[in-house]
């Protein structure tokens, strides 16, 4: 894997300028950020500006989000629409779930100091929840109730699907044993074991959360939620986040 660094603040602060809040025209404003900036730089100078990297074995780039003091996005190189796109499902796909779990140092850099799995999560928001056209996933510190609420639930949370609410939506969670999500695709695991999903991946958000267990073996929470599934619901993982990272300070 190659990975770039050196990236200059002030050029991310223009770049991020760029992208527009849910619900704004702008759709396109990541992909243009990674398309036309920081892929371009990364391959004449070795410079990934205004991202933190980019990776051009697998695919993707990491860029601080304009919201938040420690949360990144990981994005893929190719266009990718979101959660959607049947590329994330085909024979071979890149895991971008586990690149962004990798990723994860970004946000404990930025923090100054290492952080429990427990303490960190990654989002992707369905497409009536997201603000932009391209795949990115939040990777940045879980929120209070979404820790406690997985803390309070962790005797019943298997590796089968069972409801949780959380924030007031009705998340489906389970659990994924291992240290790594190499063998763990969520994409892949959301469209095969939920009946409703892969025909309608577009109205999922997914959230995942990493975990140790009672038993003291490390693992995920995996979460979906459907779009509309209760009024008002428009399958927004990223809520489950913390973007000030209370926790971990």
């Amino acid at each position: 894997m190659r990975i770039g660094s050196g990236w200059c603040l002030t050029a991310i602060g223009v770049a991020l300028a760029l992208i527009s809040p849910a619900g704004a025209a702008d759709h396109d404003a990541l992909w243009r950020i990674v398309s036309t900036q920081c892929l371009p730089h990364y391959q004449a100078a070795q410079n990934p500006a205004p991202c933190a990297a980019v990776d051009t074995a697998d695919g993707y780039a990491v860029l601080k989000d304009r919201n938040g003091a420690y949360q990144f996005l990981l994005i893929p190189t190719r266009p990718i629409s979101g959660i959607e796109d049947p590329a994330l499902l085909a024979p071979g796909a890149i895991n971008y779930w586990q690149a962004a779990w990798q990723a994860r140092r970004y946000v404990e850099n930025a923090l100054g100091h290492p952080l429990s799995r427990d303490r960190l999560s990654l989002a992707v928001n369905s497409r009536s929840g997201r603000s932009q056209d391209q795949l990115h996933i939040h990777i940045d510190c879980i929120g209070e109730t979404a820790w406690r609420a997985l803390r309070a639930g962790e005797n019943r949370i298997t590796a089968q699907w069972s409801s949780l609410s959380i924030a007031g939506h009705p998340y489906q969670v389970r659990r994924i044993e291992g240290e790594t999500l190499d063998n763990a695709d969520p994409f892949e695991i959301v469209a095969g074991t939920l009946p409703a999903a892969k025909q309608a991946m577009a109205d999922y958000t997914i959230f995942v959360a990493g975990a140790v267990f009672a038993d003291g073996k490390p693992g995920f929470y995996l979460l979906v939620d459907r779009a509309f599934s209760v009024p008002g619901d428009y399958a927004h993982a990223e809520e489950l986040q913390d973007h000030n990272c209370s926790l971990a300070n």
